[in-house]
């Protein structure tokens, strides 16, 4: 029996919408998609206002354009490789905070921005926490330049390429970014004060296998005053690196996977 004998032709382009939103880095119009998945803009109307109503897109309410939710993630939570880097980073995590007293995160590529999946909260009295489901920019934050910087040359060309404030730099300013990129590439790690959040620094290394798909960044952020008192930020970077390694071994990942000095 052909496995092409029965068609449900609104399933399809329901998920033809779908997997075409997933793929471009913003929204994206009525036209736009119907052109994307080779359709007539008529012809997906009505789906397009039924995924909307079901919330698994979202539409501008002034350009009328349309993008992904987060409901896929959502119910796709326990059946899916986020899930499992989840599950496998929560002992190393909490280990961490309490070997460091500091609140620790980790962070995901998605749609174009760094999404937050999981954090753990200092055990100390004073904490800095880092909303889980909350959306960041790839290019203005520290875990979200460790994640361009572990991209492939044709995954980075991409995502820059989609970019706003990447688009915005000048062609020199371009170049010194992806020089500074390679740099944090050849560390393994990057320590930073944060450009969107005053008195606050970021350390941050990748985790998981950019091929397997489990891919994202682990990082702690602290109050910048702490080095006043304390020692440099350096010395949490074996903490950092040991959690991260920790982590790639119970994925089943080798701990080389990505280079960091020590």
């Amino acid at each position: 029996m052909s496995m092409n004998k029965y068609h449900a032709p609104a399933l399809d382009k329901g998920l033809d919408i779908l997997e075409y939103l997933s793929s471009e880095a913003k929204p994206q119009s009525q036209s736009e998609i119907a052109q994307g998945i080779q359709k007539s803009p008529n012809e997906i109307y009505r789906m397009l206002v039924c995924l909307e109503q079901r919330g698994y897109l979202m539409k501008e309410a002034n350009s009328g354009n349309y993008s992904l939710s987060l409901k896929l993630f959502h119910i796709s939570h326990r059946h899916s490789p986020i899930e499992e880097l989840i599950k496998y980073s929560k002992p190393a995590m909490e280990r961490l905070s309490r070997d460091t007293q500091q609140s620790c995160h980790l962070g995901v590529l998605y749609n174009g921005q760094l999404l937050i999946v999981s954090q753990n909260r200092s055990p100390g009295l004073v904490s800095l926490s880092i909303e889980e489901g909350g959306l960041f920019p790839l290019v203005k934050t520290t875990s979200g330049r460790v994640v361009l910087a572990f991209l492939s040359d044709e995954q980075r060309e991409f995502q820059l390429d989609q970019n706003k404030e990447f688009l915005e730099l000048s062609t020199k300013e371009k170049k010194s970014f992806l020089s500074y990129l390679e740099g944090i590439r050849e560390r393994g790690y990057e320590i930073k004060e944060s450009e969107i959040t005053l008195g606050v620094t970021d350390l941050a290394v990748p985790i998981g296998s950019m091929k397997s798909g489990v891919f994202g960044v682990l990082a702690i952020s602290c109050l910048t005053s702490i080095s006043q008192s304390n020692h440099s930020f350096e010395v949490m970077i074996p903490q950092l690196v040991s959690a991260a390694e920790q982590i790639n071994h119970s994925l089943g990942f080798m701990t080389s996977q990505f280079p960091i000095e020590r």
